[in-house]
């Protein structure tokens, strides 16, 4: 098991939390996909759940604030030592903020921003909630991209928000964001294949195997976006929660 004991370094992506309309609802699905455990941090915390694999914190469910206008949806944070300065980073660099920074008990701070290109995405200063416990295991996160329009822009954008330098993959336009010889995270350009669906940042878990991991997302009232397919760095697909919560699956190679 890939435990996490420590906070990470700044610009790493750290947390993966879900707001949905319907809170035990989502927790049914996925504890039937990954296994999850849950604890209920209370009333006074939103009845924010802490989702766990192997006894680890994984990621987060939370109720979307009645009336949102806004789609239930995963989002991805990156760890940060000094949220305030990086939110006004956000801003100088041409991203705007859709929450700005709040102070979650002592758990750490958090801030909600929005890349010149459209995805949303969160800021993560740990303090007692160093971010996810599991990573690269069943249940655990494992890797996110942000799907963009403007390549360019995005690449230009979160290399100089995270310190990191941009590397283009060969034969696809696909950017690796790194810290030296540590991948953070990638960009995609979206093509026609993307029409009508918004910049967004794409969340991963990891599973043990991916088509019985599709089994249960249809027997919990899921549906398939993309089917099971092989690559390099796993098996993956790309499924959806029965609110309609986009989310990627992918069985890594052993090793």
């Amino acid at each position: 098991m890939t435990t996490r004991t420590e906070k990470r370094t700044a610009g790493e992506p750290t947390w993966f939390d879900l707001m949905t309309p319907d809170v035990e609802a989502a927790k049914a699905f996925y504890k039937e996909v990954f296994g999850w455990d849950y604890f209920d941090t209370g009333a006074d915390f939103g009845n924010y759940n802490m989702a766990m694999a192997q006894g680890r914190n994984a990621a987060g469910i939370g109720p979307m604030p009645p009336g949102s206008p806004m789609p239930s949806a995963w989002t991805m944070y990156f760890a940060s030592d000094d949220a305030a300065a990086d939110v006004a980073r956000v801003k100088a660099l041409g991203g705007q903020i859709i929450a700005d920074v709040m102070v979650i008990g002592d758990s750490g701070s958090m801030a909600l921003c929005v890349d010149p290109t459209g995805a949303v995405f969160g800021l993560w200063q740990a303090a007692q909630h160093i971010g996810a416990g599991v990573e690269n295991e069943h249940g655990g996160m494992t890797w996110c991209e942000v799907n963009t329009r403007d390549s360019a822009a995005a690449c230009d954008f979160y290399a100089k928000l995270l310190n990191a330098t941009a590397a283009k993959m060969e034969g696809m336009e696909y950017y690796m964001l790194q810290h030296g010889d540590q991948t953070l995270c990638g960009v995609l350009q979206m093509d026609e294949n993307w029409e009508g669906i918004p910049p967004c940042w794409s969340c991963y878990f990891a599973v043990d195997n991916t088509d019985a991991a599709l089994t249960g997302v249809v027997a919990a009232g899921g549906q398939v976006r993309v089917p099971a397919f092989d690559m390099p760095y796993g098996r993956m697909a790309v499924v959806s929660d029965p609110a309609g919560a986009v989310f990627s699956i992918v069985q890594l190679p052993t090793a």
